[in-house]
């Protein structure tokens, strides 16, 4: 209880200080608009391609624009050795892992909730249809990027290059749940019935975020006391 407790307190602190700034939420959003817009404009989306492809132009977008939320997920506390207080501080590895991860899954799941509106209205698609299966494989998605992005954040902190390291670490990790949720997302989007494999890519993306909480829990303590 007192690692969860923890971890709530930093992952309020973050949010609280996220939501003072605007920093990432900001630039996060204008980008993710942005990129939105001009896959618009340069695919002209009709339904056929809507169909075979949606689910994978909507999750280029979110993995793109979750590099910049988890990217500051450690680096906001590199002013004034604030990172040498949090590791020193009473919270266990674990505590500062999971606190900060829950953070950065808000934040992208309250950025992908508003980007959804925008890619329906650009692209003709009525993704409101499966509302509930839409929303489940969204949270899937959205913690395994917040999971790996905050754990190869606290790899790459002290990195002068963090900023180009950490992309190039995280998307090749994020492979394996990506993918899925590309698949899912796809067949949710058309309002088709659920093929025989949808439970396939299912268990792929929950066994992915089982897994990889569970190694990153495990070895926090490790990575950030070094």
């Amino acid at each position: 209880m007192t690692t969860l407790r923890h971890a709530a307190a930093i992952a309020v602190k973050d949010l609280r200080s996220e939501f003072r700034t605007k920093e990432s939420i900001n630039s996060t959003l204008s980008f993710s608009v942005v990129i939105l817009l001009l896959f618009a404009f340069a695919f002209d989306p009709t339904p056929d391609m809507i169909a075979e492809f949606g689910g994978g132009l909507l999750w280029i977008v979110f993995v793109f624009a979750g590099a910049l939320i988890v990217n500051r997920a450690f680096a906001r506390e590199l002013p004034n050795d604030c990172i040498d207080v949090l590791v020193s501080s009473p919270a266990s590895g674990a505590s500062l892992f999971l606190g900060k991860a829950v953070a950065a899954f808000v934040l992208l799941f309250g950025i992908e909730c508003i980007c959804l509106p925008v890619f329906g209205i650009l692209y003709n698609v009525t993704w409101w249809r499966s509302l509930s299966g839409m929303m489940g494989v969204l949270a899937l998605g959205t913690w395994a990027m917040a999971c790996v992005g905050v754990f190869i954040s606290a790899l790459t902190v002290n990195l002068r290059l963090r900023e180009v390291m950490l992309p190039m670490l995280v998307y090749p990790v994020l492979i394996p749940a990506i993918l899925p949720a590309m698949m899912l997302t796809n067949t949710l989007l058309t309002g088709q019935p659920l093929p025989s494999d949808f439970g396939v890519w299912l268990r792929l993306l929950v066994g992915f975020n089982i897994m990889f909480t569970t190694l990153s829990v495990y070895l926090a303590e490790t990575i950030l006391v070094r």
